[in-house]
């Protein structure tokens, strides 16, 4: 299947799971006539169709360490503003296993605090409130 996303999400966390899900095109709801008709006939042509300002987003994700599913759950949790403990109930972890995810959360991030790694998760829409 050759497959166009066409969305109101244009976070690069949303641009890139759509990619990896096997879309060959992403598109804004915003977009003109003419382009969408562009990326029909190019996706049907077998070649991807993502527009500059798409694809702006998608390198800043790119370049980023990415993190597993594990990370990503704590990451949403962080979003919410849970505690260490909360988060570790909340999966049945240790507390000590949550430091280390948000440890490697912190780095791959390349952030300095919990505060900073939530607003992260919030503008690439790992989380939302």
């Amino acid at each position: 299947a050759r497959i166009i996303v066409l969305t109101t999400y244009d976070t690069d966390e949303e641009i890139y799971r759509g990619l990896r899900a096997g879309a060959k095109g992403y598109l804004l709801k915003d977009s003109e006539p003419e382009e969408l008709l562009t990326a029909i006939r190019t996706v049907n042509r077998g070649q991807q169709y993502i527009p500059l300002n798409v694809a702006a987003k998608l390198v800043q994700r790119m370049t980023k360490p990415e993190l597993s599913d594990r990370e990503l759950e704590v990451l949403r949790l962080v979003g919410q503003g849970m505690s260490n403990q909360e988060i570790s109930v909340a999966l049945t972890i240790s507390e000590s296993t949550v430091k280390t995810h948000i440890n490697r959360i912190l780095s791959k991030l390349d952030v300095k605090d919990r505060t900073q790694a939530a607003i992260i998760a919030l503008k690439r829409g790992i989380a939302s409130l």
